[in-house]
């Protein structure tokens, strides 16, 4: 969409302000308000603003920063009231000498990508992000952690207020542009899903966001609290984001599909698969970045913890969904470790390094675990397969990130030293923080 086009289309959607949205290094949404008065001018000239404010971005002698609208992203968000209608825009950001800003995670995933498109491919993902709808406690504010129905995984129920508001969510993200295919219930209690079209990875990221906080507002509208935290009650199943990946040639065609192969998979895919298994110790640090993240990476929650991959195991790390004949485009791999808490930007962009390394340096893909479940293999039986396990907490996962070369370069090392001050301020944070746990546990106890 160019300037003009954009300029028009605001005016005739009676737009009242416009939000220019980017997001920190956590994967937090931040926004700039315009009205469309000053749109002309923000996209001649971008908007400058502080970044020495915002998580991972620049020290106070550097704080100068500039959004450059991308136009292509414009969409009106459906719950604002007509008498204040916004609309949004998502923006790349620059410094004042017209250069790429390398802590800005869109633009890390926009660099990322242009290694791929210079070979002719293109990134496809298809997340599957799924969160929790709460009660508030008595209207007092306070978010009180029992869900807000009694469903099951695919339960129906017509007059569940929780399932209203996952219907007008799928229709508001209809109206923003998202190509939505399904939505539905999960295991637990209170738990949803709503699942988008594989798009090029940066829409996607995008549209990860996009769902976010269009989840949250609609939700607050019900008097209800939406949830992304991958663990939010205890020994029930947690939140994941498993994401279904190809690459396709710039012709349309699937580079991930062999039909000579026992599972349709090309040399490619094979070596994409490698790649993601080699780093994954690492990876697990970019794609389930909080300390909360490793109570959901446990065994007997259908969250995956040991490496491997298989096509009818869903306690595989990746999993090949079967192929149906005819269906070629829809040969993928299903990366099922990556939780709603990332930073959609850089998550994509460390996966997409991750298979890049195993392409590029012919690594050799194991054989599948397909028929085992592997969390009732015992260690030694897990070693004697060479079957890895995820590191067991965040810190645990920063350190074998702090060694891997290849994701390390995919983010950039300004990126990358901001990433790990944020994660280890957490650790930290966490390490020392009280919890209820231990009074209940030690306080008369000890």
């Amino acid at each position: 969409m160019d300037k003009k086009d954009l300029l028009e289309r605001v005016k005739a959607d009676g737009v009242k302000f416009i939000s220019l949205q980017f997001s920190d290094v956590t994967g937090a949404v931040k926004s700039v308000d315009i009205p469309p008065s000053q749109l002309a001018d923000a996209l001649d000239a971008g908007v400058w603003f502080d970044g020495s404010s915002v998580e991972g971005f620049a020290r106070v002698q550097e704080s100068d920063m500039r959004l450059v609208l991308d136009p292509d992203t414009y969409a009106i968000l459906p719950w604002s009231p007509e008498e204040r209608k916004r609309a949004r825009i998502f923006c790349d950001i620059y410094r004042p000498n017209g250069e790429p800003f390398a802590g800005d995670p869109r633009g890390v995933l926009r660099r990322m990508l242009e290694k791929v498109e210079a070979r002719g491919w293109v990134f496809n993902i298809g997340p599957e992000p799924e969160f929790f709808i709460f009660k508030r406690n008595n209207g007092a504010g306070s978010i009180h952690p029992v869900p807000n129905d009694v469903g099951g995984y695919f339960d129906f129920s017509e007059g569940d207020e929780a399932v209203a508001v996952r219907t007008r969510v799928m229709e508001a993200l209809e109206q923003m542009g998202l190509s939505v295919e399904a939505g539905h219930h999960e295991v637990a209690r209170g738990q949803h899903e709503i699942d988008f079209r594989f798009d090029h990875a940066l829409r996607t990221a995008d549209n990860v966001l996009t769902l976010k906080y269009t989840v949250k507002a609609i939700a607050a509208q019900h008097g209800l609290v939406a949830s992304f935290m991958p663990k939010p009650i205890f020994g029930v199943n947690g939140s994941g984001m498993h994401c279904h990946q190809s690459l396709f040639d710039v012709k349309g065609n699937n580079l991930f599909f062999d039909d000579t192969d026992e599972y349709k998979l090309s040399k490619l895919a094979y070596g994409f698969i490698a790649g993601q298994l080699k780093h994954a110790r690492a990876l697990s640090a970019i794609v389930a970045p909080t300390v909360n993240s490793y109570k959901r990476l446990v065994p007997g929650y259908e969250a995956p913890v040991y490496v491997g991959w298989a096509q009818i195991n869903r306690s595989a790390l990746i999993r090949i969904p079967r192929h149906t004949p005819g269906k070629d485009k829809a040969v993928r791999a299903e990366l099922r470790f990556p939780d709603p808490s990332a930073n959609p930007y850089l998550a994509f962009a460390a996966m997409l390094a991750a298979g890049l390394d195993g392409i590029d340096n012919d690594l050799p893909c194991p054989p599948p675990l397909n028929n085992v479940n592997i969390w009732h293999l015992t260690a030694e039986e897990r070693a004697a397969q060479n079957i890895e396990e995820l590191p067991g907490s965040l810190a645990d996962a920063l350190r074998v990130l702090e060694g891997d070369d290849v994701l390390r370069a995919a983010l950039g090392e300004e990126m990358y030293a901001a990433f790990v001050r944020a994660k280890w301020a957490e650790v930290e944070a966490y390490r020392t923080h009280v919890m209820d746990w231990e009074i209940e546990r030690y306080l008369e106890t000890a």
